[in-house]
């Protein structure tokens, strides 16, 4: 009860749930952020390998280019036909075909030039720079004239005319071309496509995100309290397994929220009969107090001491039995961390706790133990076994028997997994409960009709509650029989054994 004050987890929860939806903005963004990366990655990739294959195509148009060259210089030397009238004289020429038509075809950005072999000029274009060759084999240089890059040939032949340098050059060389292609034919269709995928990311995620915006909408008009199932139909079929792990979370905070309420009332329900019968022995002894007594002495009965001795024993005992109700919840323990527990040293000290009560009822206490070890919560198994053997000790009749026992089930005692079993039970030689009642002793504050003693009906709910907390099965049976009726109580834990 301690530990349930403070906000109500249901209206806690169903405000972390409206506010996980309350972020349209980022997570458009976000959305949008991760479209233009997806679609920007393959087109830069593409991009990056168009411009691969471009600059490859450059380089073979370029030794092509180079290729074509080589094999016009010896026409050029050809088209020389005699030598000039002077020594200064231009030679007499006559353009070979191909080497006409090549200059043809590329007018402005093509041109030869003839030179003797002291680099004056004789024929052709002036603006062709000047290169003296070192042997007799074709050579090839780069001239930048009027912000056009020229690739030459350049040769010493010997001609009609005498030996001379002759010079072919050619402005269409491929590579220069090369980055306004890229630019043209990669760059700016991808930049285009770039920009018109942005905007219809932008468009398409605006209409896309309706139905959830509207979804985030409906959850915030919602009432802290309103923990109803979100129709999943009215929700895109994407977005449905996020609807349903809402409804499921409103569903698990809708049972905790219950249960709590369920709880609380009972609680102060039971509460208030200790109270109330500790409340009234205080007022009969303030009533004798001031009633006129010679010397003003009080008197206490011995009766009115037990009595209110046993008012706050039962008290304590049931607040004490609610705290351990509410710290063992299934869904609370669920995420804590599991030690390895020894059920042998745990049934000897909790027998060592009990060992006053039983003696004080002349019970025989005793322990058949085994070595078992299981993973889980020691403080709630304590817990658990501790109302066990309270219960049986309690019930059972002066002179009566409770042992305790804990061990591993023999083969072929194995879960579904195949894992070892291990045990943990206490038995009586008690009253026992009637087999119809078995399932229903485990719910809170519930007691068999007609049962003594001053018992709260939580003893076997912990337990239960316990069992269920590490996946346990709890199972309550009769010890034995007598005159051929069924007597005694075994209630036994069965889990699993670790590796």
């Amino acid at each position: 009860m301690g530990e349930t004050t403070g906000a109500d987890p249901a209206t806690a929860a169903a405000a972390e749930s409206a506010a996980a939806l309350r972020v349209p903005a980022a997570m458009k963004s976000g959305l949008q952020r991760r479209l233009l990366l997806l679609l920007l990655a393959p087109l830069s990739l593409f991009a990056l390998v168009s411009i691969y294959f471009d600059y490859e195509a450059a380089g073979n148009a370029a030794l092509q280019q180079d290729q074509q060259l080589r094999r016009l210089a010896p026409l050029l030397a050809d088209s020389v036909l005699a030598p000039g009238r002077a020594a200064d004289d231009s030679p007499v020429m006559l353009l070979a075909p191909p080497v006409e038509e090549f200059i043809k075809a590329r007018t402005g950005f093509a041109g030869y030039r003839v030179s003797d072999v002291d680099g004056r000029f004789l024929a052709g274009e002036a603006w062709i720079s000047m290169v003296v060759p070192t042997t007799r084999e074709p050579e090839f240089h780069s001239m930048e004239e009027n912000g056009v890059t020229y690739r030459v040939v350049v040769q010493r032949v010997r001609t009609a005319a005498g030996e001379l340098i002759l010079q072919l050059a050619d402005g269409s060389d491929a590579r220069q071309q090369w980055v306004r292609s890229v630019f043209f034919k990669v760059l700016l269709p991808n930049l285009i496509l770039v920009l018109a995928a942005a905007l219809a990311v932008n468009w398409a995620v605006t209409r896309a995100l309706r139905p959830l915006l509207a979804l985030k909408e409906a959850v915030e008009r919602r009432s802290p309290r309103d923990l109803s199932a979100i129709d999943p139909q009215s929700t895109p079929s994407e977005v449905r397994p996020l609807v349903a792990s809402l409804n499921g979370l409103f569903a698990l905070v809708n049972d905790q929220a219950e249960g709590q309420r369920r709880f609380v009332a009972d609680a102060a329900h039971q509460l208030r009969t200790p109270l109330a019968g500790l409340q009234a022995q205080v007022e009969a002894w303030a009533q004798a107090a001031m009633a006129p007594a010679a010397g003003r002495q009080l008197t206490l009965s011995a009766d009115k001491i037990m009595a209110l001795r046993g008012a706050t024993r039962r008290a304590s005992q049931l607040a004490n039995q609610l705290l351990a109700l509410s710290r063992a919840d299934a869904s609370h323990m669920a995420g804590q961390p599991v030690h390895r527990v020894d059920l042998k040293d745990l049934c000897e000290s909790v027998l060592a706790l009990h060992l006053d009560a039983a003696a004080a009822k002349g019970i025989d206490l005793g322990l058949e133990v085994r070595f078992a070890q299981v993973s889980g919560h020691e403080w709630l198994l304590r817990e658990l076994l501790g109302n066990l053997v309270d219960n049986a000790v309690k019930y059972t009749a002066p002179g009566g028997t409770v042992t305790i026992r804990c061990g591993r089930l023999e083969c072929p005692a194995q879960d579904a997994a195949g894992e070892a079993q291990v045990f943990l039970e206490v038995e009586d030689d008690g009253p026992g409960i009637p087999a119809a009642e078995r399932t229903r002793v485990l719910e809170r504050f519930y007691r068999v009709p007609g049962t003594g003693g001053e018992g709260n009906g939580l003893g076997l709910a912990i337990a239960d509650e316990i069992a269920r907390a590490h996946r346990a099965q709890l199972t309550l049976e009769a010890a034995g029989s007598r005159d051929g009726v069924a007597c005694g109580l075994r209630v036994r834990l069965v889990m699993r054994s670790p590796a």
